[in-house]
């Protein structure tokens, strides 16, 4: 679905400079601090931005040349705050061959979105809904969300991400790209996950991968000292311990009984691979 080799983007004071591999009927997550390069990513698979050098490829095709079949939901734009779902609509039969208009409306009214109020009078997880929808509205292959669930209370996010499950079981073959900086919306959608950090990606692995294998070991400074780190992938020093990020926590659970062997949740993985050190 999409494929990016040696992306490369320069701003004053920050160098992007990444490759990816979305195949199709996957979900990925794309993850970093802000300023990581997350939506200079993104932008730059839609053909908003343009790299200096690299190669991306979207449905076989260079940036901005299918977008029928890419369904979008950007975190810094929106529909005019003064128009209302019935306005919506006309955009979207104007903007899209494949406009379902009939579906729309419906989904719509199952998610108790107003059709005659402007859309300024939504609440935070109705303007979500909105963007989500009217990306879902047209049959696209894939879907490229920019943060889709920032802001929003635990139910609207559940709600939203359902949106995208039904969207992947209406036809296995579609894939999506979501970026978001909250795990657990990426632990229970994701089937792999991309993490950015400074231009670069620092981790690629599948979710179970993450979750099953990956584990947090907590031990003395003596214990780290004598510690076989082959299988460590970050440390963190603290006052009178040490916190590492190993991604074979089994090999350190039949070997060291003495040490704190825990699983990992993603947050764990993100706050140690961005804040500790490389081994």
């Amino acid at each position: 679905m999409i494929v990016i080799e040696n992306l490369q983007k320069k701003y004053k004071g920050f160098e992007l400079n990444v490759s990816i591999n979305i195949p199709e009927g996957t979900v990925t997550g794309l993850i970093g601090k802000n300023g990581a390069g997350k939506s200079t990513t993104i932008k730059s698979i839609l053909g908003l931005v343009r790299p200096d050098s690299g190669s991306i490829k979207v449905l076989g095709k260079d940036p901005g040349e299918e977008l029928d079949s890419i369904g979008v939901a950007l975190s810094d734009s929106n529909f005019s705050m003064m128009l209302n779902i019935k306005d919506v609509v006309s955009i979207l039969r104007a903007s899209y061959k494949d406009f379902q208009e009939e579906e729309f409306t419906e989904r719509c009214k199952r998610q108790n979105l107003p059709f005659d109020k402007p859309i300024k009078d939504f609440s935070s997880g109705m303007k979500a809904k909105l963007k989500v929808l009217s990306a879902l509205s047209h049959k696209a292959k894939l879907l490229v969300l920019d943060e889709p669930t920032t802001g929003l209370d635990v139910l609207a996010r559940n709600e939203v991400l359902d949106l995208l499950r039904e969207y992947m079981e209406e036809d296995p073959s579609r894939s999506i790209l979501i970026s978001s900086h909250i795990s657990s919306d990426l632990e229970g959608l994701c089937d792999d996950i991309y993490m950015i950090d400074r231009g670069r990606i620092c981790l690629h692995e599948d979710t179970d991968t993450l979750l099953g294998r990956y584990g947090i070991l907590k031990m003395s400074d003596k214990e780290f000292e004598e510690l076989d780190k082959q299988y460590i992938k970050v440390s963190r020093k603290e006052r009178l311990s040490v916190t590492c990020l190993t991604d074979e926590k089994q090999y350190y659970l039949d070997n060291y009984p003495n040490i704190v062997v825990e699983n990992s949740s993603i947050d764990d993985i993100i706050v140690l691979t961005l804040g500790g050190n490389e081994r």
